[in-house]
This record gives C-alpha cells, structure tokens and sequence, in this order.
C-alpha cells in the first residue's frame, strides 16, 4: 500500500504537470512561441559553445556564442566573431540548420511535424500555425475569419511552407553552383557553398561562408541577382506566396494582403535604390568610382539588402549620413509578414500611410483595392510602430552610453538588430559584453515580435462588458 501511494501520487503530478503545459500553450501561442524561442537560442548557444564548433578547437566564449545563436535562430545576420574564420565545419553546419529552423518559424515547423506525425492539425496546432503567420491571431481571442489565413486553409498553408521552401532553397543552390564556379570558386567548395549562399539569401539572414563575403562577387551581376531573388521570395512572406500559388498572377484575386505586400515591396525596393542612387552618386567611396551599370546595380542591390537581407558589397561606414539614415529607414520597415525578414512589415507601413490618406481626404473609414481595413488592424499597425520605436531608442541609448560610438553608428547597428537585416556600421564587432547581451535582447525582441510581446504580456486580458463616458482630448 505505502509502495503505490507514491507512484499513484507521482503519476496524479505528471498529468497536472502535462495539463499545464497543453493550457499554456492553447490558452497563449504568443507565449509558446517565446519559450520555444528560448529555448533554441540555448540549445544553440550550448552547441556553438563546444570545442568541436570552433575552427581553433576552443570553447567559444559565452557572449559570442550566444550572440551568434540568436543571430542565429532569429535569422538576423549580425555577428561579434569572424564567421568564415571563427567556426568550424560543424559550427557552419549548425548554424545553417539554426537559419532553416528559424526561417519556417518555430511554430510553423512545430505544425509541420505534428502534421507528419498525425496526418492532420489538431484546433490547438492550427491556432498555433495561424498566430505564427498572422499576427492578428497571436492575442489567442477570437478573430474574424476574413483575416489573412482562414483556419481551414491552415494545412494547406503549411504544406506551401515546407514545398515552397525546399523549391525555392534547391533552386536557388542550383542556379548559384554555376555563377559561383564562374566567379572563380573552387568546384568543392562550391558545392557547400551554394546552398549555404541560399538558405542565407532566402531566410534574409546574411551570412556568408567565405573570407570577404558577398564583396568577392561584386563584378558578378549573376551571384548578386539570384542572392536578390532570394532575399525578396523570402521577404514576401508564405502567406503571398500560399496567395500566387492559388491565385497564380490573377491580380484581382490575391487577397489585401498579398496586394499590399507585394505593391509596397516592390515600391519601397525602386525607391530605395532611386534614393541611394540619388544621395551616393558623388561618394568616391561608393558609386562615384563606379560606371552607370554598376552604379544602377549597386543601388538596387543595397535596397534589397538594406529591407532585411543583410548581404553587402560596400562598406556601410563609406555611406555618407543621409544614406545611412535612409537605410535605417528601409531596415526598420523590414519586408512582409510571417516571412523570413524583420522589421515593422511592409504591411504595418502600407496600412498606416492609407489610414493617413483617408483621414486626410475625410473618409470616414480605411479603404483600399475596393476593401475596407477594420479598425483593429489599424490600432495593431500603430502599437507595432510604437513598440517598435520604444525598443530601437532604449537600446541605441544604452548601447552609446556603454560604448561612447557615435550615435548613427550606433542606431544603424540597433535598427539592423530589430529588423533582422544583418547590416553593420562596425559596432557590433567592438561591443562590451554588456553591449552584445543588449543587442542580442534587440534581435529577439524584433524576430519575436512586437505584437506577439504585447500578446503575451495581455494573453490574460478579459473582454470589456461596458463602455466609459466619450471624451475628445485635443491631439495635434
């Protein structure tokens, strides 16, 4: 009798302990997903911290290690060590696996595996998959089906995840073997090369597995086109690419988010080239020792880049001011949402600049592509600029206080980190331990996510069953 009480009482605990655990994650994906985060960014840090991940056989040091796994799994870019030096084959290895992982999304690769494992979506799984590619379903309430991915589209979303992915990673590997060959790298080594270039590429995260990176293919206009290709199908998110893949190129039929995704990528990529074109074509350092093709090459080059793919061929430091201050700009929007880039999402700016326009010309409600825009998505769009911002200027105070940098060298560095681009004044490199922690806390906070914080941290709010007295304060 005394031998069973205490297996009875045991096994009582673990199903508690597991009912817990299935109420955490159902009642809050926001918060699921900030613990699974965690807990790749150590699992990671522990791997990249093992002899056998450096080149020289040494246990990196801590601040490194973890810097670079959450650069890592946050598919970021930014780095303190040498990255083609620094690690070794198996510390590469890692850290390619680390960029896919964190490019599907945690929670959408969950979904994918419980999918393989049991042949189908659970409700739970599916409001999981459905908050990790639509923020609106990260508060764990009820939401309005017309949102950007129906919950019974949620499967065949995640099959597009996974295919569209691997299709595009293998073709983009395939076409870059050639170029890379041609641009005079080794044949073998090219071999690991190429894929490694575009899962770098697709998952805008930056990385580079050679001694000076993407500048060794400056002249090459193929390697920089196919790298901008892949930065861009990564940047548009899997919900437009779930859109085109059903809708195939019938504009009329994408739906908002698609239209709006697309429009504002597209236009914010011309203009940001049209911009640097405009600001650089004087710098001796940049594009003014450079012949028009190049130049026009160049600029588009460093619009895409600058919009959360990381990859550079010049030097960020020879950018005159204004220049990095419209790249701090272009990398604080970012690219689409539930894609592979950072930032506030193209979106997020698109819904803000209508709901400007319409209050402007008088319009008594947001409309665009003969839709109309709720006022919830209009209020998320705002609380993600204003988090946003909040996050970018508590970090870039601090970060200067402890350096002493320059504060746009700084803020470059900082706004890089949020959005996820990988892009660096040469700040990141000389950080204080103190000052990599900081900005290490800036990319998670960015690829986590500002609504999906602010989720978390209200997943307990309770509906309003009354209404307070109107009051119009006076604003402007």
């Amino acid at each position: 009798m005394s031998s069973s009480a205490p297996a009875s009482a045991s096994h009582v605990s673990l199903r508690w302990l597991g009912s817990q655990l299935r109420h955490f994650v159902t009642s809050s994906p926001s918060r699921f997903a900030i613990v699974v985060f965690a807990l790749l960014i150590l699992l990671w840090t522990t791997l990249l911290s093992l002899p056998i991940a450096s080149a020289a056989g040494t246990v990196t040091a801590l601040s490194d290690a973890l810097f670079t796994a959450v650069s890592t799994i946050c598919v970021t870019g930014l780095s303190t060590v040498d990255m083609s030096a620094h690690w070794s084959p198996f510390g590469h290895a890692v850290i390619f696996i680390g960029v896919n992982i964190g490019g599907l999304g945690v929670l959408t690769l969950a979904s994918l595996m419980g999918m393989v494992i049991s042949k189908k979506l659970g409700l739970s799984a599916k409001l999981m998959a459905a908050g990790d590619t639509n923020p609106l379903r990260a508060h764990g309430g009820a939401v309005n089906e017309s949102q950007t991915v129906r919950l019974g589209e949620v499967g065949q979303l995640l099959t597009t995840v996974a295919i569209s992915a691997l299709i595009i990673e293998i073709g983009l590997a395939v076409l870059l073997y050639p170029a890379l060959v041609l641009a005079g790298v080794d044949p073998v080594s090219a071999l690991w090369e190429a894929p490694y270039f575009a899962a770098m590429s697709f998952t805008n995260t930056g990385f580079a597995p050679n001694d000076g990176g993407v500048a060794a293919f400056a002249d090459d206009y193929v390697v920089l086109i196919l790298l901008m290709a892949g930065v861009f199908l990564g940047s548009i998110g899997f919900p437009v690419i779930y859109s085109l893949a059903k809708h195939h190129w019938h504009f009329k039929r994408w739906s908002l988010h698609a239209k709006l995704t697309i429009v504002t990528t597209v236009l914010l990529f011309f203009v940001g080239a049209a911009v640097f074109l405009l600001l650089e074509h004087s710098n001796p350092k940049t594009f003014g020792s450079m012949d028009a093709v190049d130049t026009t090459v160049q600029a588009f080059f460093l619009s895409a880049m600058t919009r959360s793919g990381g990859f550079n061929v010049i030097d960020m430091n020879d950018l005159y001011g204004s220049s990095m201050l419209v790249a701090c700009m272009l990398m604080f929007v970012g690219g689409g949402s539930a894609s592979t880039a950072g930032g506030i999402k193209v979106t997020t700016l698109a819904v803000l600049a209508i709901a400007v326009w319409s209050e402007a010309k008088g319009r008594q409600s947001v409309q665009v592509f003969g839709r109309r825009i709720p006022s919830d998505v209009q209020r998320v769009a705002l609380s993600v600029v204003a988090w946003g911002a909040t996050i970018v200027a508590i970090s870039t105070v601090a970060i200067t206080q402890i350096t002493g940098d320059d504060v746009i060298d700084v803020l470059f560095d900082v706004i890089s980190a949020f959005g996820t681009v990988g892009l660096t004044s040469g700040v990141t490199e000389t950080l204080p331990e103190a000052g990599s922690y900081i900005l290490a806390a800036t990319i998670f906070m960015g690829r986590v996510g500002t609504v999906t914080l602010a989720a978390a941290v209200a997943a307990t709010s309770r509906s309003q069953l009354y209404s307070l007295p109107v009051e119009r304060p006076i604003v402007g």
